[in-house]
């Protein structure tokens, strides 16, 4: 089961400070590459272009493997505060320590690259390999070794096909109510106003071969007053409180997102 993530532009309001919002994107960022989210959808929430730009772009970021960034990304004001930045550590982005150890069936991220007009793909080792794949140049594509050294070839193929949690992607939505509209698959919506979350309740989304949407609220705003009078329209989604009898009157994205994503992982393996 495939599980991806909503979370609000507005996610970094309560946090004044481009250096703290950019601390909290980094929190975020390795909550997903744990449980190995699929997908995380940033909608638009009020008037937070610019917080999302920054929540966007660090997402992206992160998710790309160190050896690629530098051809991916320029330098941009988003990125002022990249040092303190965590890494993911995903498979992904593993470099081998000697490329005379890869073999025919090793995964790899690379940079689609020109060079007097043929494709090469870049994987960090030093060597540019022909590229036969359809991303465009300057793209990034996941290729598979057909041969390994001495000889290097690839084909492309795409993420899922990966033998490894290959990260997640980052995509964008003009509102909460037009992606739950067009989700194919169950929902979950977090909220105080929901369900205790049980195994019991979580049972039906948890067996189901359908993707898993998971859905989370601004820091001034629940889902309810998000969404207002078309939260009745939503369908094949369930409302739970993950946090039941809480102490502090909110709990931070941050907080929400690792804890809930910690309940649905053990009960999924429970």
């Amino acid at each position: 089961m495939k599980i991806s993530i909503a979370i609000p532009e507005s996610s970094l309001s309560d946090e004044s400070l481009k250096l703290d919002k950019t601390r909290k994107i980094s929190v975020l960022a390795r909550a997903c590459a744990i449980f190995k989210i699929d997908t995380i959808y940033v909608y638009q929430e009020g008037n937070y272009g610019e917080d999302g730009s920054l929540l966007v772009t660090i997402l992206k970021y992160l998710e790309t493997p160190q050896f690629l960034r530098r051809r991916l990304y320029q330098k941009m004001n988003e990125l002022k505060f990249a040092g303190v930045l965590l890494p993911l550590k995903i498979p992904s982005h593993s470099t081998p320590a000697n490329p005379k150890k890869i073999v025919a069936g090793d995964v790899r991220e690379g940079v689609v690259i020109s060079i007097k007009g043929n494709r090469f793909v870049d994987v960090g080792i030093n060597e540019y390999i022909p590229f036969f794949g359809k991303e465009n140049v300057g793209k990034r594509a996941t290729v598979q070794f057909k041969t390994g050294y001495p000889d290097f070839s690839v084909k492309e193929i795409q993420k899922s096909e990966a033998p490894a949690y290959w990260g997640y992607t980052v995509k964008e939505r003009a509102s909460l109510f037009s992606l739950l509209t067009e989700w194919q698959g169950n929902t979950i919506i977090t909220s105080k106003k929901g369900r205790t979350a049980t195994k019991e309740q979580l049972t039906k989304y948890l067996t189901s071969d359908l993707p898993l949407l998971v859905v989370f609220g601004s820091p001034e705003k629940g889902i309810h007053e998000i969404l207002g009078g078309k939260m009745k329209n939503v369908q094949n989604a369930k409302t739970l409180n993950f946090f039941p009898n809480q102490a502090t009157d909110t709990v931070r994205l941050e907080e929400a997102l690792l804890g809930t994503l910690s309940i649905i992982n053990a009960y999924k393996l429970g």
